[in-house]
């Protein structure tokens, strides 16, 4: 990593980063406001049960509130707008990092200085992860901080919603790792941003579709997505460490194979 870099870097994408997050915290500060009057409501539980359950299927809410708030935030949160959020913080970033400095000449600039491919690389990768990481603990830290402030005897596994955010976390190491990859391998910035967010897209549909029949259940076999189960985990029904492991390992693969590939490959000077 070149600490030059990486501070220059974080200038440029912080505030974005910070965007993101802030978005995220103030979202989960809305869902457990508004939890109190959502656990009450016998005519909210009423309408669900007069909704398709292919439709709550897809949107993890197939089992209700779930009694507690950490379920209620794996179907408010966790089920959709989470995964907007991130998906597209994951393949944007991604793409800027390396693409759109190689599209736009940057690229040539920073390697006439002594800062070498590597260094470049695994100095944006890793702006890249910290701010996956920063999204996500922005995304903890309202149920952690506010959660009992704002509702009294607060009714939320801590376990199982942390266990949720470490899965939902990996889910988009992979993506971003991908996401990077294809930053690494073209010198279009349009083209790196549309493999990977079609690829993206493409994962997040299936997933849908695989969610609202048992018939189409086989299709989870096609999409990353389906590695995400947050209201599995909130109902304590998955164990977390096989898929954290298969995804953490993923992610790493991802991200050397494209930090090797942006070392050797020629670039447009």
């Amino acid at each position: 990593m070149n600490a030059s870099l990486f501070k220059a870097m974080l200038k440029t994408n912080g505030k974005s980063i910070v965007s993101y997050a802030v978005g995220a915290a103030f979202y989960m500060f809305l869902v457990i406001w508004i939890y109190p009057s959502i656990a009450k409501s016998d005519a909210l539980e009423q309408l669900f049960k007069e909704m398709p359950q292919g439709y709550l299927s897809a949107f993890g809410i197939d089992g209700g509130m779930l009694g507690d708030l950490s379920g209620f935030l794996a179907a408010e949160y966790y089920g959709l707008l989470f995964l907007i959020i991130l998906m597209i913080f994951s393949v944007v970033t991604a793409t800027q990092l390396i693409a759109r400095l190689v599209d736009r000449g940057s690229m040539a600039y920073l390697l006439s200085t002594s800062t070498s491919r590597s260094q470049i690389a695994i100095t944006q990768s890793i702006i890249l992860v910290l701010g996956l990481v920063t999204i996500t603990l922005f995304s903890i830290l309202p149920v952690l901080l506010g959660a009992n402030w704002i509702i009294e005897d607060a009714d939320i596994n801590i376990l199982r919603f942390i266990e949720m955010n470490i899965v939902g976390f990996l889910l988009f190491f992979v993506i971003s790792g991908y996401s990077f990859l294809f930053s690494c391998i073209f010198n279009d910035e349009k083209r790196a941003l549309a493999i990977s967010g079609g690829l993206s897209i493409i994962f997040f549909a299936i997933n849908l579709v695989a969610k609202m029949s048992e018939d189409f259940e086989w299709l989870k076999k096609f999409t990353i997505f389906s590695a995400f189960q947050p209201t599995e985990i909130a109902k304590g029904t998955v164990d977390i460490l096989p898929v954290s492991i298969a995804l953490g390992g993923t992610g790493i693969a991802l991200f050397v194979i494209a930090i090797v590939i942006f070392k050797k490959r020629d670039l447009p000077l």
